[in-house]
């Protein structure tokens, strides 16, 4: 074999695995993919990824299979996508109050919240809705105000739990609003709802679809949105910013990512699935009709929006000295 036949062989050799690299990745998925899910089944994250994977497998010819891996919020599910292969067969359906608040709240993370992960896409934002039982002598925002600050500790409040979305909107509300209240934190969302209709707690963010049939039925107040804009759901219902709590801001927002390394030709794939998803009318129909607004967008403009999100909320944490349960 002559000089030139070596260099030759050599640099086929070389060729190999980027080849197989470049064929794997044009034709992905040729097995199907995990879509991990961080919460229990049957919550609003959980029926979001669901619906998301049935339109991945119609889009992709490939079963995208939802599994719950739930507990310490959210930080179980993250751990295990962290550990994975980035190779496009594990995705992640992730919610801010596991990427932008949990980090604040459990600094002993087993995995580096940036470093470990690919941001992919914003995919929905669910608005929550300032929700106060009957007895409460309040129709509005502006009396809630003045009622909550004539009773300084003594309104309580309901949460999903401590760094949950709903107890850190609260939160941002008292120092936005400079109020005093009494937190009791519940175990998710459902007992959390449960207790203002019961009258255990006057006051709580709700998700404004859970909201809205006991507002119907009278056994609940809806006051205000979280979100910058009104909720289609509610276009009745002003936001927080509109009753005069300028610069007020929250939501439950969720994003589809991957473990760190995925390749970016594949990052950019699932985005524009994600963007597709989010414009196709139909589709775009099924995410409103479970009380969420479709989002869509680059990797990009998600690393933008995860630092922002972050630092809103690492900020919050510190001046209210908010602290996870030992």
């Amino acid at each position: 074999m002559t000089a030139l036949h070596r260099r030759a062989l050599f640099a086929a050799t070389l060729a190999v695995p980027a080849l197989r690299g470049a064929a794997a990745q044009g034709t992905w998925p040729t097995r199907p993919v995990q879509m991990v899910n961080p919460w229990p089944a049957g919550g609003s994250s959980d029926t979001m990824t669901r619906l998301f994977a049935q339109r991945f497998t119609e889009v992709f010819g490939q079963q995208f299979v939802v599994e719950n891996r739930a507990g310490a919020s959210g930080t179980i599910g993250h751990n295990h996508v962290a550990q994975q292969r980035p190779d496009g067969y594990t995705l992640l359906f992730a919610t801010n109050s596991t990427y932008a608040i949990a980090p604040h709240l459990l600094p002993q993370l087993p995995y580096d919240n940036r470093a470990a992960f690919t941001g992919i896409s914003l995919v929905a934002r669910t608005a929550q809705s300032l929700c106060v039982h009957p007895s409460l002598p309040v129709a509005n925002i502006a009396e809630f105000l003045a009622y909550v600050r004539t009773h300084p500790g003594q309104v309580n409040f309901s949460s999903a739990g401590i760094g949950a979305t709903s107890h850190l909107a609260t939160e941002l509300l008292m120092a936005a609003a400079n109020l005093d209240m009494v937190h009791v934190p519940y175990r998710g969302g459902a007992p959390s709802a449960q207790a203002v209709l019961a009258g255990e707690t006057k006051v709580s963010f709700i998700d404004a679809v859970t909201a809205l049939p006991h507002r119907a039925a009278g056994t609940l107040k809806m006051l205000a949105v979280s979100t910058s804009a009104r909720t289609p759901l509610a276009p009745d219902v002003p936001t927080l910013q509109e009753a005069g709590v300028a610069g007020f801001e929250s939501s439950t927002d969720m994003a589809l990512m991957a473990p760190a390394g995925l390749p970016a030709a594949l990052t950019d794939r699932l985005a524009e699935a994600v963007r597709a998803a989010v414009n196709d009318p139909a589709f775009r129909q099924r995410i409103v009709a479970q009380g969420a607004d479709p989002v869509g967008g680059t990797p990009a403009e998600f690393a933008v929006y995860w630092t922002r999100e972050s630092e809103k909320w690492g900020t919050l944490i510190r001046a209210r000295n908010i602290r996870a349960p030992t």
